[in-house]
């Protein structure tokens, strides 16, 4: 099974509110969730990579979630854990430079930041999900912190994360799990 086919089933045994149709159907046919990478050369900077992210992160989250029994439903966690980066969808565009490879010049795709829409990171995300689907006060706050320190706003002194944080447990997995995902299960890929 490809990684969109995994993705698509886990969402669609997972995801039940209005608007899950409407965003499975964004996902897939108007933008380049499937397609797009991760990251532009930090982890899995190819094409798939945010769809294979966003399946580990689920992945992670899920056990977090387990592992310190919270009381959080599965659609949360596939919620969190599947679109917490929905914001690089549009987000790079490849390109071709040329590289030495074995002693000769080749062209090889790499990709760089095409950002339309400069909105934050987590913030992005919460707005475009929520163009389809309502997100409980919990899920948004998880889904908007999720980058932890790495968030300009809290690398800024925005003291928001800790309150956030300390509200809000999924925030603190969903935050786990991405750099589980991203420093154990993508590490060398």
């Amino acid at each position: 099974m490809s990684g969109k086919e995994e993705f698509i089933e886990i969402f669609k045994e997972n995801v039940t509110r209005p608007g899950a149709d409407a965003m499975l159907d964004y996902l897939t046919n108007k933008c380049d969730f499937f397609t797009a990478p991760a990251s532009t050369r930090y982890h899995l900077a190819e094409d798939g990579g945010l769809c294979a992210h966003s399946l580990h992160v689920y992945k992670r989250l899920d056990m977090l979630v387990k592992a310190e029994g919270l009381e959080v439903s599965d659609e949360s966690v596939a919620l969190c854990g599947l679109l917490h980066d929905l914001c690089k969808a549009g987000f790079y565009k490849k390109e071709m430079r040329n590289s030495k490879i074995g002693g000769v010049w080749k062209e090889v795709p790499y990709f760089t930041i095409d950002d339309q829409f400069p909105y934050g990171h987590g913030e992005k995300s919460v707005f475009l999900i929520e163009r389809f689907l309502r997100l409980t006060t919990e899920e948004a706050l998880a889904i908007r912190w999720h980058m932890g320190g790495f968030d300009d706003a809290a690398r800024g002194g925005c003291s928001a994360i800790s309150v956030a944080y300390g509200q809000c447990p999924l925030a603190d997995c969903l935050h786990i799990a991405d750099m589980e995902a991203t420093y154990l299960d993508e590490a060398g890929l």
